[in-house]
């Protein structure tokens, strides 16, 4: 895969911290095939996204095939402070992964 990337903005908003991330895959549910060769795509999702705020699990999302191509994850959270660092992360059905942190402003 060419592009593991992860991007993240997180804003606090009074107590509540508002995370928004983007994340570069492909999302193949293995459904679709080749047009030129007539053979399936092998399927290639991510299974797993997390973040973390001080060591601790702030959402664990448990995706599949239904996703689109280069999701979006949108969620707040409390219990942070301006200038604490958010980590995402996900883990996909090929074994790859990708993780990014980003500061909260």
């Amino acid at each position: 895969m060419a592009k593991k990337k992860i991007r993240i903005r997180a804003k606090l908003k009074g107590d509540v911290t508002e995370v928004k991330a983007l994340m570069s895959h492909p999302m193949e549910t293995g459904l679709r095939k080749n047009k030129k060769t007539g053979e399936k795509i092998p399927a290639h999702f991510i299974k797993e996204v997390t973040c973390e705020h001080k060591g601790n699990q702030v959402i664990v999302a448990n995706w599949g095939v239904a996703i689109s191509k280069n999701p979006y994850l949108a969620f707040r959270f409390t219990g942070a402070a301006k200038g604490d660092t958010i980590k995402v992360s996900w883990n996909d059905n090929k074994g790859e992964s990708a993780s990014a942190e980003a500061t909260i402003k």
